[in-house]
């Protein structure tokens, strides 16, 4: 079982969401130096709360909980890699990883709100965490959401229904940068990512304290895909309570498998091989559809205050973002 010593000190890419962290976290994948876990968002630290615990407890659950369920081959690779985007919103929980790991960064990128939240939305449809196919009526539903209503059932976190939250960028990075320290976080620009990938690449990598790779893939990942049958991919990957353990995606079974458990039978494997072909088939790539305007008059308005404490927060420029205009899409 993998070690808390093991690891010299930790990369977590923190968020947020559709701003860019799958192709951050792909660049930590490809390095040699790096331990990438056995999938891409172990949500390990949002899920548990572990502020509270004493040392040797704290050392005992993450090696038990953490390495050992998602880092089981850690083959000598002393930096691990945690791409989980939930970890902007829950900034607090991530304490316990400074105490065990001092040396650990964490990077952030960000992305105007107005392109961000319909591609969430997107990706939502598409993981089947919504239900509701429509951004407008999906953004006007956040008050529901908020009081708990019209929650999908088996949506996986509620907290991702929430497009009036996701996009509060100043006030999570305030709550981030007094939980671990500002010197230890980074934060990017999804523009400038899309504009210099091999520049954010190599700025990317000096803060983490890892070498750039001579060779490495700088293309963009994770297209917005859509579906053709949305029924399909909800019981696809959000299927019912009594055959979720047998139907479930590869994310879901690494998080609640009996790690003491021997491989899974024949039988299981055809039942993913099946799931895994269904998923492609009712995957498609298609044209967005533009935001009505007074939608994202709506989305600026509500979060012109937030962005602007952003840029003052940064020293940065974001006058250019919360522009209405007639060419966006969802």
């Amino acid at each position: 079982m993998p070690s808390v010593s093991d690891f010299d000190w930790f990369a977590f890419v923190a968020g947020a969401p559709r701003c860019g962290t799958t192709t951050l976290s792909h660049f930590l994948k490809e390095h040699p130096a790096v331990s990438f876990p056995a999938v891409k968002e172990p949500h390990f630290f949002a899920q548990h709360d572990l502020r509270g615990l004493p040392p040797a407890e704290l050392e005992a659950c993450v090696e038990e909980e953490y390495l050992r369920r998602f880092f089981r081959d850690n083959s000598d690779r002393r930096v691990g890699a945690d791409a989980s985007v939930t970890y902007l919103y829950t900034p607090e929980q991530l304490e316990p990883a400074i105490r065990l790991w001092p040396e650990s960064r964490f990077v952030v990128s960000v992305r105007d709100p107005l392109t961000m939240l319909p591609s969430l939305h997107q990706r939502l449809l598409y993981i089947g965490d919504e239900t509701i196919t429509d951004f407008a009526a999906a953004w006007a539903a956040s008050a529901d959401r908020a009081a708990g209503r019209r929650i999908p059932k088996g949506c996986a976190d509620p907290r991702w229904l929430r497009y009036d939250e996701a996009a509060r960028f100043a006030t999570y990075l305030e709550r981030l940068f007094s939980a671990v320290g500002r010197e230890r976080c980074l934060v990017l620009n999804f523009d400038e990512m899309v504009a210099d990938t091999e520049g954010q690449y190599r700025r990317f990598m000096d803060f983490v304290g890892l070498e750039p790779e001579a060779e490495v893939s700088l293309a963009p990942r994770r297209a917005g895909y859509q579906v053709r049958l949305h029924w399909l991919q909800r019981l696809l990957k959000r299927p019912p309570g009594p055959i979720r353990e047998h139907f479930a995606g590869q994310h879901y079974r690494q998080r609640i498998a009996d790690l003491d458990k021997a491989d899974e039978d024949k039988g299981q494997t055809a039942i993913w091989s099946i799931r895994k072909r269904l998923l492609r088939w009712n995957r498609k790539l298609g044209s967005p559809d533009p935001v009505p305007l007074d939608v994202q008059r709506a989305i600026a308005d509500h979060y012109r205050g937030e962005i602007e404490r952003l840029g003052e927060l940064l020293g940065r420029d974001f006058s250019t973002w919360l522009r209405p205009s007639t060419t966006r899409a969802c």
